[in-house]
C-alpha cells in the first residue's frame, strides 16, 4: 500500500508512512489487523481486495454493511 514497515523485533515494527496510500492486495492474518487493512483500504487511492476475511467475519458481525451505510463501496465475495 506504500508504506514502509521495518519489523526490529518480534514485539515491535517501526511503520514509514506515506501522504497517500494506495490500493492492493492484502491478506488478513487476524481480527483486529484485519479490521485495520479493511479501514486503510477504504482511505487508499485505488482498489484494495482483502482477503483472510473470515477472521474479520467472526468478530465483527457484519462489517461490509456497516461501512456501506457509511457510504463506503465495500463488496464480499
Amino acid at each position: 500500500m506504500g508504506a514502509s514497515v521495518e519489523v526490529s523485533d518480534f514485539r515491535s515494527a517501526l511503520v514509514h508512512g506515506v501522504e497517500t496510500l494506495r490500493g492492493a492486495r492484502v491478506e488478513a492474518k487476524e481480527l483486529r489487523g484485519g479490521a485495520a487493512l479493511v479501514v486503510a483500504g477504504l482511505m487508499a487511492e485505488g482498489e484494495t481486495i482483502v482477503s483472510g476475511c473470515p477472521y474479520i467475519y467472526r468478530g465483527y458481525e457484519n462489517i461490509g454493511r456497516d461501512f456501506r451505510e457509511l457510504g463506503a463501496r465495500v463488496t464480499s465475495v
